[in-house]
């Protein structure tokens, strides 16, 4: 116990918990990958969430909404507040000195007296517009309006229409908030979202709107608390169950209770051991690692099973012991096959489970055998002695087994549905309505497509910023044709510096600007001197150093270039977000077309992700098969003859072919949840082959104890694992369904190919 409450305070004060769900997804092998990966926890897509101040009184909303904003700005776990007021429709005055580099105008035009008298000539009508107060005090310094086309251009294509000053459409104002938090930490969002919960609470009249928040961040708290207390319960429900099925079936408490150290001490041991090596862990390694570790529960019970009523609990352990360090080496050997998968989260559950394993076997073959009772209840009852009678009169066992295995394998080729999941959005256990939520507020903040990316690779950022104006050229058609509604890009933002130098170039002098200015005026009725100011600013913006994204970053909009412009493993990456995608083919070609080969690619995210997703599989498959490979090794070595070999072999293959029929029949497709299952599965059904291989040397009273053996471990697992195939999360039910199915397999199978029958009398 001193031992066990080491380790626990070791792992208690060393071992951090992440819920960064990217530790369970492969490494990335290609720039892209490592992009996309990046983008998907802490890109600013993961990073936003949706705000909707929901109330007809349009007026009420906006003041919430505006008094939320000013709440939520000085708020160090928020990055940016949008809500359509003082956003990027307004330049900051830290870039209005730029306006001039910035716009494109001096890339078609020069400010000579022709185009300037055609402006001030247009500033003549437009001051008669309704526009004309907010237009009158821009023209003394901008009377080309380069602030207004810049406000434009940065402003969304498809933007909320705004009702007293803030973005209000479907009977909500709307507010973007961006996180400093990865969208796939869910505990740093449930931060926030309690941060704006309460600065909610605070504004004066908030009881007459109703908040309502969306966004990945927002998922993955739902998510969390969903896995969390459905986890919670379900584990209540199946820990009661397992705790009176083995006071039934070895009707002491104590027994009961000193089977538990083998478990606690597996748990201590892997928590340890992982903060030893990696220091931090993703929540989800620790609750499937404990979840795998029912393949531990086995050893002890095996113990209490197998010991007849005055034997000693140490001779048991030691007579046990070959078998034992086989199973548990057979299972080592299975959980190897994680290391190769690539992702740090399945690495950890490897390590976790493996330690485990060990820690529980040499506890429950040395420790555990000193702290039972000396006296015990014989399991080898007259009732399972009739059990053992009516499975040795089955008849043809093996041929049974044949007709199940090509049952299944008709099922498998007869199934239409696919054989793997590879949509991660059919995974998702967000609930419908939450979905059917984000999506109405995504569409009516006209958010961008979020399954087509435009993907610009540079070596630096002003190529990348080069290229971006580029595709901006190319895609300008298809925006005007409606195959494209909108496209945001990095030079949306910024020109590269080239650019900006030309367009400088191209600013007079303050000599030429006056005559020109003197010309165009001639015959207008604008006052002396009246722009002044846009002499002078011509004259800072001939002298200004360029503007560089390290700069750009430093002002209101930097968060939205930092968006759009990344640097990742020495690589550049511009992103172009696109939303009314209605030609992909097009886009593609368009793309292909306006840079250097391969520097221009359209993504889609939902074929990029079944590719990575297959890919991954096919590797953890190619590592299973290779463990399969030493699997049946270390069970020939073990059991050093060949037809003992045969019938373990041959029972864990018929299992695994049954189960894999009975969930493409139930599941349909199958997914990595499934795979962890299965080898779960699989690790226990070997073990009730090998125990059943041992019997055959036995007598009859130790031939009956190794199946009450079987039989309480089989009936433990199905509790433990049976209740999670009820749970409406898809990770959860995959698990506990595969589990269920898989165990109920691996005891018929192993009952028909290695069972040993009784030969009747003579």
């Amino acid at each position: 116990m001193l031992a066990l409450a080491a380790l626990g305070g070791y792992a208690f004060t060393h071992l951090r918990v992440s819920g960064d769900l990217r530790a369970f997804l492969p490494a990335p092998r290609t720039p892209l990958q490592g992009l996309l990966l990046h983008e998907l926890g802490r890109g600013a897509g993961a990073r936003t969430l949706f705000l909707a101040l929901r109330t007809p009184d349009a007026a009420q909303a906006a003041a919430l909404s505006t008094a939320l904003r000013a709440a939520l700005a000085g708020d160090g776990r928020i990055a940016t507040v949008q809500n359509g007021a003082g956003g990027p429709g307004r330049i900051a005055p830290g870039l209005l000195p730029y306006r001039y580099l910035l716009a494109p105008t001096l890339d078609t035009h020069r400010f000579d007296a022709a185009y300037l008298h055609a402006q001030l000539r247009q500033r003549l009508d437009d001051l008669g517009s309704p526009g004309a107060g907010l237009l009158k005090p821009l023209l003394p310094a901008d009377p080309t309006l380069e602030t207004l086309k810049l406000a434009q251009a940065w402003a969304p294509r498809q933007a909320p229409p705004l009702r007293h000053g803030v973005w209000y459409a479907d009977g909500a104002a709307l507010l973007l908030v961006e996180t400093h938090a990865a969208g796939f930490d869910p505990d740093a969002q449930a931060r926030v979202l309690d941060s704006i919960r309460a600065a909610y609470a605070r504004l004066p009249g908030h009881a007459r709107a109703t908040l309502q928040i969306s966004g990945p961040g927002y998922f993955g708290v739902v998510l969390q608390a969903l896995t969390r207390g459905t986890a919670e319960r379900l584990g209540l429900v199946s820990a009661l169950g397992l705790l009176a099925l083995l006071l039934v079936s070895y009707r002491s408490l104590r027994a009961v209770s000193l089977a538990a150290l083998p478990l606690l001490s597996a748990a201590a041991a892997g928590a340890a051991v992982l903060a030893l090596v990696f220091g931090r862990v993703h929540g989800l390694t620790l609750a499937f690692g404990v979840t795998l570790l029912g393949v531990a529960q086995e050893y002890p019970l095996r113990l209490l099973s197998h010991r007849g009523a005055d034997a000693d609990p140490r001779a048991t352990a030691r007579r046990l012991g070959p078998v034992l360090l086989l199973a548990m080496a057979s299972t080592a050997v299975a959980y190897l096959a994680f290391f190769a998968a690539g992702a740090a989260g399945l690495s950890q559950l490897a390590l976790f489970t493996l330690t485990g394993i060990l820690a529980a076997g040499l506890t429950t073959r040395f420790l555990l055998p000193a702290l039972l009772p000396a006296t015990a209840r014989d399991t080898a009852t007259p009732v399972l002695a009739r059990l053992d009678a009516a499975l040795s009169r089955l008849p043809h066992p093996r041929r049974l087994a044949l007709l199940l295995a090509a049952a299944a394998l008709a099922a498998l080729v007869l199934v239409r549905a696919p054989l793997w999941q590879n949509d991660l959005a059919m995974l998702t256990p967000v609930p419908l309505p939450l979905l059917q939520q984000e999506a109405r507020l995504r569409h009516a903040l006209g958010a961008p497509d979020v399954r087509h990316l435009l993907v610009i690779e540079g070596d630096t950022a002003q190529q990348v910023l080069a290229r971006s104006m580029q595709v901006a050229a190319r895609f300008a058609p298809l925006l005007r044709e409606g195959r494209l509604g909108s496209l945001l890009l990095p030079s949306t933002y910024l020109p590269p510096v080239a650019v900006q130098r030309a367009r400088q170039a191209r600013l007079p002098d303050a000599a030429q600007l006056r005559s020109a200015l003197d010309d165009a005026l001639r015959g207008l009725p604008y006052r002396a001197g009246v722009f002044a100011p846009f002499l002078r600013d011509v004259h800072a913006a001939r002298h200004l150093p360029p503007l560089t994204p390290q700069a750009f970053e430093r002002t209101p909009l930097g968060g939205l270039l930092r968006a759009l412009l990344i640097r990742r493993d020495r690589r550049w990456f511009g992103l172009g977000l696109m939303g009314g995608v209605r030609d992909p083919a097009a886009l593609a070609a368009a793309a292909a077309a306006a840079a250097p080969a391969g520097s221009v690619r359209l993504v889609d995210l939902k074929t990029e992700s079944e590719a990575w997703v297959a890919g991954y599989r096919a590797r953890i498959l190619r590592a299973l098969a290779a463990a399969a490979v030493l699997l049946a090794l270390l069970v020939a070595l073990g059991l050093r003859r060949a037809a003992p070999t045969l019938r373990v072999l041959a029972a864990v293959l018929l299992a695994q072919l049954l189960t894999l029929a009975a969930l493409r029949l139930l599941a349909g497709p199958l997914n990595l949840f499934h795979l962890v299952a299965l080898l779960l599965a699989a690790g226990l059904g070997l073990h009730y082959a090998l125990f059943f291989e041992r019997a055959r040397s036995a007598d009859d009273a130790e031939r009956l104890r190794t199946l009450h053996a079987t039989l309480v471990c089989a009936a433990s697992t199905l509790l433990a694992f049976g209740v999670y195939a009820l749970a409406p999360l898809p990770v959860l039910r995959a698990l506990g369904m595969t589990v269920a199915l898989g165990i109920a397999a691996n005891l018929l199978a192993a009952l028909l190919l290695a069972w040993p029958r009784r030969l009747p009398p003579c």
